[in-house]
């Protein structure tokens, strides 16, 4: 093992090169990962004569998702390149770790393992982009590296329109364009987006070194409803811009928030599962043929009632 002075996690790295600082992170808070006979943090500084055992690490190549059966997925479209996905609300896109199941990418690798090795990220499985837990709709799989990059690259470019139904509290007279600089709010543990300068929920600027993400969404009412006496109004939104959270950080900053968003200031709905964001459809190059293509997903039933129309209809 390296010589004293060096941190765990680093001496880790250098006598086993095949594995990750994430995997080494991960195997030490596991436990598995001893310092003279005791379990040891990651950052212990190593002494002479310090006898290391590590009973288990994984290998970068181990750092895979797991097929995991029992995730139904909704496939909405397959040919040899790509792969469409209608996700509920109420699961992630991709685990977080390689221990994690019960995700869309786990349904995925099931039925088509091949993707398992397709992206830039082990965990992501050949999924181009993400959308969040609690939104549902839309997701695109590339099944080889090739058309992963392909339209990675249009993603880049801005070149992917993506649609949008969200269900906003109140009603809503005319669309219109957001545009805003979006950082992450450095007061919370967890993520939630603001706008650059002043922060809509409690009046506090944001820090200066916050890397600001220009963010550009377009909004249309399509329908006004009634929930009980509340009024609320079924938006169609389009972005080209791929900012975190960025459709409900700019709703909710210009006064529209999404139903059972409470992350953004909604009020809570009972037994509601997710929010009333759903990634309706997406519109880019095929990556093989260079062809127009738009896939959509069915409307789910929450924006069919609010169209005054039932599921069928």
């Amino acid at each position: 093992m390296a010589s004293g002075g060096i941190r765990l996690d680093a001496a880790l790295l250098i006598r086993f090169p095949t594995t990750t600082r994430a995997l080494v992170r991960e195997a030490c808070a596991a436990g598995v990962v001893m310092v003279n006979g005791r379990p040891a943090e990651k950052g212990r500084k190593l002494k002479d004569g310090d006898a290391v055992h590590v009973m288990t690490l994984p290998e970068a190549s181990d750092n895979r998702v797991l097929p995991d059966h029992d995730v139904v997925v909704r496939a909405l479209f397959e040919d040899d390149a790509l792969l469409a996905f209608d996700k509920p609300a109420g699961i992630p896109v991709q685990p977080l770790s390689r221990n994690e199941t019960g995700t869309l990418m786990n349904g995925v690798v099931a039925r088509w393992p091949e993707v398992a090795k397709v992206g830039d990220g082990p965990l992501m499985a050949g999924a181009l982009h993400r959308i969040d837990a609690n939104t549902s709709g839309l997701v695109l799989v590339a099944r080889t590296q090739q058309a992963f990059e392909a339209i990675r690259s249009q993603f880049a470019a801005r070149m992917v329109g993506k649609v949008y139904l969200a269900l906003v509290e109140g009603a809503v007279a005319a669309g219109g364009t957001l545009e805003n600089d979006l950082v992450h709010d450095q007061s919370l543990p967890y993520c939630r987006m603001i706008v650059r300068k002043v922060n809509a929920f409690n009046g506090i600027k944001s820090p200066k070194e916050d890397r600001a993400m220009r963010a550009i969404t377009t909004f249309r009412p399509l329908a006004l409803t009634r929930c009980g006496m509340e009024e609320q109004t079924l938006l169609e939104v389009t972005i080209r811009t791929g900012v975190t959270h960025q459709i409900r950080a700019q709703l909710a900053a210009a006064g529209m928030h999404i139903v059972n968003d409470r992350l953004y200031g909604a009020f809570a709905v009972e037994d509601m599962v997710g929010h009333r964001l759903h990634a309706l459809a997406a519109a880019f190059a095929h990556p093989v043929s260079g062809e127009s293509c738009r896939i959509e997903t069915p409307w789910p039933e929450w924006a069919l009632r609010a169209m005054g129309r039932e599921s069928g209809n």
